[in-house]
């Protein structure tokens, strides 16, 4: 007899990228972008969406999807910088948000009250990767704690990514880190990457990083 053979996964990918493409259409028709932050876990990435929230919060109407594979921690820390809801995605173990999940969580969000939206990835640099969550870019965040070959061990991530944040640069005193090579190893796999050099903690290099949110905010998402 014949076997069949049946590529699970494209079918899954394949029903990802319908849903997407949704995602995309409601987050246009309301003129609304979202920015997909993406990174391992320790980069500082809550904490940079908590300054963001901070700083821009009078200015800017920003609604978060917050993901993570078994707590709401980081969702409730975000809350506590927000007046709006924070959706928390909890995903049991999986190793990244699905656009199902995006979908899902945005029929709380009043999207006509909205300029922006954040979605606070699982914090992992291979599965988000290769998920579209219909967001307008895949911000990557990596931190001069975790070495300049970041972007070599994990192409695909700062391939898939429009921007990049190197965090925690206050640090540099005390490592040898070398911020030239590691920004070399990400323009090595993705030239037109372009780079934001932050503290979150400190607050250094955060005003090239809060101008663009605010210019992602006032572009109207594509149809």
């Amino acid at each position: 007899m014949a076997v069949r053979t049946i590529d699970v996964r494209e079918r899954v990918m394949a029903k990802n990228d319908r849903l997407a493409a949704e995602v995309r259409h409601r987050l246009a028709e309301h003129g609304v972008a979202a920015l997909n932050l993406v990174s391992a876990p320790g980069s500082g990435k809550t904490m940079l969406l908590e300054r963001t929230l901070e700083r821009l919060g009078d200015d800017l109407r920003m609604a978060v999807i917050a993901g993570d594979v078994q707590t709401q921690n980081d969702a409730d820390r975000i809350a506590r910088r927000t007046p709006r809801l924070v959706q928390a995605v909890v995903t049991g173990g999986a190793c990244h948000l699905d656009a199902r999940q995006v979908l899902t969580a945005l029929d709380a969000i009043d999207l006509d009250d909205t300029d922006i939206v954040f979605v606070e990835n699982v914090g992992n640099l291979v599965c988000p990767a290769s998920w579209d969550l219909g967001e307008a870019a895949k911000v990557v965040i990596f931190s001069v704690t975790e070495g300049e070959d970041k972007p070599l061990k994990y192409p695909k991530m700062f391939q898939q990514a429009r921007y990049a944040v190197l965090n925690k640069i206050d640090l540099l005193p005390h490592l040898s880190f070398d911020r030239d090579l590691a920004v070399r190893h990400a323009r090595t796999v993705n030239p037109d990457l372009r780079f934001f050099f932050t503290s979150a903690l400190t607050g250094e290099g955060l005003d090239a990083w809060l101008d663009f949110v605010r210019a992602t905010a006032a572009r109207p998402a594509p149809r």
